[in-house]
């Protein structure tokens, strides 16, 4: 639920009239056009929940920070980098390596450019190797002397 108090289910109700979907659109075009975005767009509040199964709640660790925003302006800006995306790479702006956060790119696709990365290397009589991390929870725990450590070790430092 956004500020305006609607939610998605409310926003998926409204979106079955196609009447609706073309008005949404029309406002989203009209706010490009003329280059302006509303005010109650761009408001957010944030709201702090406890994490579940936690006794001690004396670290932000312990808590939740969630922002509310526009429903609607939420819905517009996914609209507009949905067709961002699509037109970035239909007219091939996007390198083919560039994968993260891009539709019709998947965990295979990784694979496949880092298999051919390796196997060009080798091709070339060079040593290859990777170094992944699970960056989900990794910079704010990040122990910076264990990895420097780990990168003069390799010669990447």
């Amino acid at each position: 639920m956004g500020l305006d108090k609607l939610t998605w289910g409310h926003i998926k109700s409204i979106i079955r009239n196609k009447e609706c979907i073309f008005t949404l659109v029309d406002i989203a075009n009209t706010c490009i056009d003329l280059g302006y975005w509303p005010s109650h767009f761009k408001t957010s509040t944030m709201i702090v929940i406890p994490k579940p199964n936690k006794t001690i709640f004396d670290s932000p660790k312990s808590y939740q920070p969630i922002v509310l925003l526009n429903t609607i302006g939420k819905l517009f800006e996914k609209m507009i980098g949905e067709c961002l995306q699509f037109y970035m790479i239909f007219n091939n702006f996007i390198h083919h390596s560039q994968l993260g956060d891009l539709k019709q790119r998947s965990t295979m696709d990784v694979g496949i450019v880092l298999t051919h990365i390796i196997y060009s290397e080798w091709v070339k009589n060079l040593v290859t190797s990777t170094l992944a991390f699970n960056i989900a929870q990794f910079f704010p725990s990040l122990n910076y002397q264990l990895l420097s450590l780990i990168l003069d070790k390799t010669g990447l430092n």
